[in-house]
Order: structure tokens, then C-alpha cells, then sequence
């Protein structure tokens, strides 16, 4: 029975027909029957489907159909169909119908910048930009030309029947199993196919394209033995953002990440399911099919060359890398805010301090502090309000952030130096040498290295959740604060910030679990040849489940700090956190009587993902750091000090 893919709104429905003499008009009105189905409130679509209105347009070619035309005149089986409601407009976010517009088209724009790989220079922050779909993909000449001479030594190998490794051989425990040349083919197919063994959830499309571009960029180092018929198909492929079903479970980091990488080859196989924007998910021949690209076929030791790496692990990592990045210096700004709001000093920021233990990230996280807090450059009306009190010394949450946030911040530049290392290394087997004509069976498969950096950054990046708890409990406890007690007022009646600290501090709990390594456990596998495994598929995937933990907690604290601030009004706090205060208020209310706050919190992470509050806050960090401002060192009870002794010369004076 033929069966078509209707793209209504923002789903995708499969709808079967029966008789192929139906009408567009029928298929229309069936897909919108079951769309408004599957709604409690029928999707907001108050007449009957017969009476709705709509236009309707291939996927593939974005040409109209007209509504009266039968559908075995128009489209062919397992087809993809856009269905526009007239006068449609379900949201502010929604793309509404325009005369000769796909709404596909219209809400996703394809980039029109390229970024070359050559195997040898991607970062893990391009890396992250390819899965955002910021770029295309093109080859470099150089990689180019190093893919074509690799490949002619396989070609080369096989046309003199010689016996190597997952060439004119099975693999693992088959490795002796010496394959006929008419059967290498299919050698290579089953490889695949029988690999295809993950489970659980599919990667996101992001993390699919950044799992595609990072293959891309191993091949294209010229030691892998593809063919670059193969390799320009896959970078047609990634460019249509023709995305397969790549289930987040199954690797055990060893072989590389064997499972994930051969769905990721089955679907460029026309095998298995694949994404597209256009699309959706639908049977992987026909996603090619709608974008007029061609399978892959697999040339002796392509298969395995698709499937032997670290990929997954690395880039997984990588998005685990620059979101901690990102949320580690936007905890400093957010401390800040905290500190102002709980009444603490700048002493403990002092450059001398930090001179005395002279860790890179200690440093940099006071001087960032010292930035954004009062002093000569930045009053704070705040911090003057309090200059002379009785306190003598703050909190450990307060005065040890640099060496608190300082390790983390070191912790995120080791694993980023690992990944990138990775990013850029052939971790194929065998290795294919053009020049010396040789290829060679070695390990560079393992993730042992990836695998024990993102279980490092997992335990360090979590410890500014586990100081952001503990300051959100003092923002909270009226002892601590000295401000009405969950920070609003009628208390009993409100129970304000009570459950969000609650939230943070489950948060954190969850973290403290994720934080025990995967990479310290090994599980032999494959009849004991891979007996010795990293683990580095759970590395990565907690690793970002650890960071996206530490972006919750510190969007809550980043609201209660806000939400502080009221209570010292009409005081002002400096210039810089004054603006990451507006930019808060910009998207959450102050908190006047309780109302729904998961929406708050996660307007506020959407924030911390933008880097938002980073570049209100940047312009003045870079300004303090590049004009080398005089350090202020206004009096405080925190420090104490004698009068500097007199001059020799006044000295005598006096005498």
C-alpha cells in the first residue's frame, strides 16, 4: 500500500492510501483528521476537516499541487507532502503560510558560508558551529589529493589479492577469515548493517550534523582509505543536512564507537531511517531521494573506514566542552551579583593574593571579579551602603570563588586541549600510508583519552553547581541574608524562591552520581580482542548531562540574585551587573506574589545558552584587562591595616 509523508505545522505524519485515484483534496484532508486527532483541543482548529482550506506542495521541488489532481498522477510512493492551512498562525513563533513560500523553506535557512576541512585544523568550536548549521562543508585540495593517493594503495591491495586486515578480511575474531574479491562488497555491507546495534533515543539533529562533519574531517586526513567518490557523497549529505538515525546507546568506546558511526553510514547507505528539515524522519532512500542524492556504495574497506573512530565521543565532547566554557565564565558574573546582593567585599580579590598562588584560572576569575564589583571605576551604591559593618570575613561560597571557579576554568582548558587533539587525529584501523605504501594495524581506535578528559571535566565543571547551591541557600535563608526569607514578600502566604533552591539542590544531588568516571570501568568484548574498553560513549553523554545540571542551577541563582537586588532598591549595584540585571528583567518579572516558575528558569537558561549574560558583561571585563585600570583597595573591615610608617625625611622634620 503506498503510504506519503504529510508535514503539517511543525509534525510529520505517515498516511497510508489505500487507492491511488484518490485526490490531493483527500490525502489533505486525512492527514489533517489525524493531525487534530492526536490534540486535546483539536490543534486550535474549530471547523470540520472537510471545510479547512489549505495549500499543498511537494517537499521535493517545492512545486503546488492542485487539490482535484489524483495522487498517482502527481506523487510517488513514500512521496513527502507540505500541508499550509490557509490563514494559518498557531503562534508569535509560527511561520504563517505566504503565497509561493514552503514553510519548510521559510523556517529553516540553509547557510550559504563553508568552512574547508582538511583533517588537520577544526576546533571544537567550528565543530559546534557545523551542528548549528552555520556552515557547509567543502574539502580542502590538499585533503583532496591526500584521500585520492590513500585510496589508490587499497586499490592497488586488492587487485593483487593480498591478505590485510578488514581489506580481504572479516574482522575482530574473523580476522583470519580471508574474503573472495567478488564478495568484498558485501564484505563491507554486512559490516555495517550488522554493527547497526545502538539503542535509546536518536542523537538530536545538532549532534547527528556534528557527528557527520567530525567523521568528515578523519577521512579527509588521507589515512582512512576511502575513495573520494564516497567522501564528496557524505559531504552532499551533511550540506542537505540528510541526517541518520544515530541511537545514543550502544558503543563502549573501544574499537572507537563502532554502533553509533554504522547507523550513521546506514542511512548514507539508503538503509535505516534519516532526518531531514525537509523531510522528517522517513526511510532513508527516499530522505536521499527527496534532496536528488544517491547512496553510498561501499569499496573495499569503506565500511570500516565509516565505522573506526572516536567520533561520537569526541564530538558529544566537544559540545560538552564549549557549553562549559561558556557557563564557567558566566558564573563568575553571576557570583558577583550574589556577592552584592549578600552584602560581601571585594577584598578576597585582591591581585596579591592571587600572586601568592599563581594558578592560571584563580587568577583569571579574580580579575574578573574585581572588574564587575566596586571600585573606583564601578561604585557600587550597594557595596557603600555597607563599607563599615561588623562583618569580618565572607562566606566560603563568596570569598573562594576564584579558587573555587579558578580550578574549573583549568580543568575546561585541559579537556579542551585533549578534544581538539582528537578532533584532528586519524583514529582509524588499519592505517592506510600512501607514502610509505603500507598500511598498518595499531589502536589509535581507543578512547581512552577523550573518555578520561570529559570524565575530568564532568567532576570539575560540577563543583560550580555544588557553590551555586550553597549560595542560593543563603540568598534564600533570612539568618544568612538579612532579606525576607525565600526572597518575597507575605511569606506563608508566597512561598517564592522554597521549591527553586530545592530544584538546584536535587540538581546537584543528580550531578554527584553522573560524576563517578565511566572511563575507570572496562568490559572485555568481541570474544576478548577488545579487551580493554574506555567507556567514553557515557563519558561524553554525562559529561553534558553534568553541564546542562550546572546551567539550571546557575540560571536559578542567577533569579534569586535578581530577585535580591529588589530588596536593596533604591540602591545600585556597579555598571556591568547593573546591565546583566536588565537583561534578566528583560525576559522575567520581579517576583511580587508566587506565580509559575519553570518558565522563569528556563527563559534564564536560554540566556546562560546565548552567552547573553557574557557579552553584556565582556566589554567591561576586556576594558579592565587591556587598559590595565589602577587596582582599587577601598577600606573594609575584612582587612586590616596600620598607617604606613613615615618617610626618612619626614622624620627628621619632625625631630
Amino acid at each position: 500500500m503506498p503510504r506519503y509523508t504529510i508535514h503539517i505545522r511543525d509534525e510529520w505524519l505517515t498516511v497510508p492510501c489505500r487507492d491511488s485515484t484518490y485526490t490531493i483534496q483527500w490525502l489533505g484532508h486525512e492527514a489533517l483528521k489525524r493531525y487534530t486527532k492526536n490534540k486535546p483541543d483539536n490543534g486550535g482548529i474549530k471547523k470540520a476537516v472537510t471545510d479547512i482550506k489549505f495549500f499543498a506542495r511537494r517537499c521535493q521541488g517545492q512545486g503546488l499541487l492542485d487539490e482535484d489532481d489524483t495522487i498517482e498522477d502527481v506523487l510517488e510512493d513514500n512521496d513527502f507532502v507540505e500541508i499550509a492551512i490557509e490563514g494559518d498562525a498557531m503562534s508569535s513563533d509560527f511561520i504563517p503560510y505566504q503565497p509561493g513560500v514552503s514553510q519548510l523553506t521559510a523556517a529553516y535557512r540553509e547557510s550559504e558560508n563553508y568552512l574547508f576541512l582538511d583533517g588537520n585544523s577544526l576546533t571544537s568550536t567550528d565543530l559546534v558551529n557545523l551542528g548549528k548549521g552555520l556552515y557547509k562543508i567543502k574539502l580542502s585540495p590538499e585533503a583532496e589529493n591526500g584521500v585520492v593517493k590513500s585510496r589508490e594503495l587499497l586499490d592497488t591491495i586488492v587487485k593483487e589479492n593480498k591478505v590485510v586486515y578488514g581489506i580481504t578480511t572479516g574482522f575482530g575474531k574473523f580476522a583470519r577469515t580471508v574474503i573472495p574479491v567478488h564478495k568484498l562488497k558485501e564484505l563491507q555491507e554486512n559490516l555495517v548493517r550488522s554493527h547497526s546495534a545502538g539503542v535509546g533515543s536518536p542523537l538530536t539533529p545538532e549532534r547527528t550534523r556534528m557527528l557527520l562533519a567530525l567523521r568528515i574531517n578523519v577521512l579527509a586526513k588521507g589515512y582512512s582509505g576511502i575513495s573520494l567518490e564516497t567522501l564528496h557523497r557524505m559531504i552532499e549529505a551533511f550540506n542537505a543536512s540528510c541526517l541518520s538515525f544515530v541511537p545514543e546507546k550502544g558503543t563502549v568506546g573501544a574499537s572507537g564507537d563502532l554502533a553509533p558511526l554504522s547507523h550513521l553510514a546506514l542511512g548514507l547507505m539508503g538503509e535505516g531511517k534519516m532526518w531531514s528539515p525537509k523531510s522528517g524522519w522517513a526511510d532513508a532512500k527516499y530522505v536521499l531521494e527527496a534532496h536528488g542524492l544517491k547512496p553510498i556504495s561501499l569499496k573495499p574497506k569503506e565500511g570500516l573506514a565509516l565505522i573506526n573512530g572516536t567520533q561520537m565521543i569526541t564530538s558529544l565532547g566537544a559540545e560538552a566542552v564549549e557549553r562549559a566554557l561558556a557557563i564557567a565564565r558566566q558564573a563568575d558574573i553571576i557570583a558577583a551579583i550574589t556577592l552584592e546582593v549578600l552584602k560581601g567585599t571585594s577584598k578576597a580579590f585582591d591581585s596579591e593574593i592571587h600572586a601568592l598562588r599563581p594558578h592560571s584560572g584563580q587568577i583569571e576569575v579574580a580579575r574578573r571579579f574585581r572588574s564587575l564589583l566596586h571600585s573606583d571605576h564601578h561604585p557600587s551604591e550597594i557595596a557603600e551602603s555597607h563599607r563599615f559593618c561588623d562583618r569580618v570575613q565572607d562566606a566560603y561560597t563568596m570569598r573562594c570563588c576564584p579558587q573555587v571557579h579558578g580550578i574549573v576554568n583549568d580543568t575546561i582548558d585541559f579537556a579542551k586541549k585533549i578534544i581538539n587533539t582528537e578532533i584532528n587525529s586519524a583514529t582509524d584501523n588499519p592505517m592506510v600510508f600512501a607514502k610509505r605504501g603500507e598500511t598498518i594495524s595499531g589502536g589509535n581506535f581507543h578512547g581512552e583519552y577523550p573518555a578520561k578528559a570529559l570524565d575530568f571535566l564532568a567532576i570539575g565543571v560540577h563543583e560550580l553547581a555544588a557553590i551555586s547551591e550553597r549560595r542560593i541557600e543563603r540568598l534564600c535563608n533570612p539568618s544568612l541574608s538579612e532579606l525576607p526569607a525565600f526572597l518575597v514578600n507575605e511569606g506563608g502566604l508566597n512561598s517564592g524562591f522554597m521549591i527553586a533552591h530545592c530544584t538546584a539542590a536535587s540538581l546537584v544531588s543528580e550531578n554527584k552520581v553522573l560524576c563517578h568516571p565511566s572511563s575507570v570501568d572496562s568490559l572485555s568484548t568481541s570474544a576478548a580482542t577488545e579487551d580493554h574498553v574506555s567507556m567514553g560513549g557515557w563519558a561524553a553523554r554525562k559529561a553534558l548531562r553534568v553541564v546542562e545540571h550546572v546551567e539550571q542551577v546557575l540560571a536559578i541563582e542567577l533569579i534569586a540574585a535578581c530577585q535580591g537586588i529588589e530588596f536593596l532598591r533604591p540602591l545600585r549595584t556597579t555598571t556591568p551587573l547593573e546591565k546583566v540585571y536588565d537583561l534578566v528583567r528583560s525576559v522575567v518579572k520581579p517576583w511580587i506574589k508566587d506565580r509559575f516558575m519553570s518558565p522563569d528558569i528556563e527563559a534564564v537558561h536560554r540566556l546562560l545558552l546565548d552567552q547573553k549574560v557574557w557579552h553584556v558583561a565582556q566589554p567591561y571585563i576586556e576594558r579592565y584587562n587591556m587598559e590595565f585600570l589602577p587596582e582599587s583597595r577601598p577600606s573594609s573591615p575584612t582587612a586590616f591595616s596600620l598607617d604606613p610608617p613615615a618617610s626618612p625625611r619626614k622624620r627628621v622634620r619632625l625631630e
